[in-house]
């Protein structure tokens, strides 16, 4: 992967005590709408903490920062956003681009 092969949406999520599983479902319903609907999303990850199980860190990797933006704008992305975000104390969302890769 070259340093102009893609963008990165990121969040970092606390979600409220015995919400987990249905954070999960609806965190997974959210990212199956965004590959149905909206085109550029090339793979999304959700990972969860191994020693806090309330804490999750997602990540959705975009062909370019246009699709990552035109995700963000579609008439949808509020409502599932906001179904994700209801389940949560606290979310802080961020885009990224990639700087350099090792594998």
């Amino acid at each position: 992967m070259t340093r102009d092969s893609g963008s990165y949406a990121s969040g970092n999520w606390r979600v409220t005590e015995g919400k987990e599983e249905e954070f999960i479902a609806r965190w997974t319903e959210f990212l199956g709408w965004a590959r149905a609907d909206v085109p550029g999303l090339v793979h999304a990850w959700l990972i969860r903490d191994a020693e806090d199980q309330r804490h999750f860190v997602s990540l959705a990797l975009w062909s370019d920062a246009g699709s990552r933006r035109a995700w963000k704008q579609h008439e949808g992305f509020a409502e599932h956003m906001g179904a994700c975000r209801a389940l949560c104390e606290e979310m802080v969302g961020s885009d990224f681009e990639l700087v350099v890769e090792v594998s």
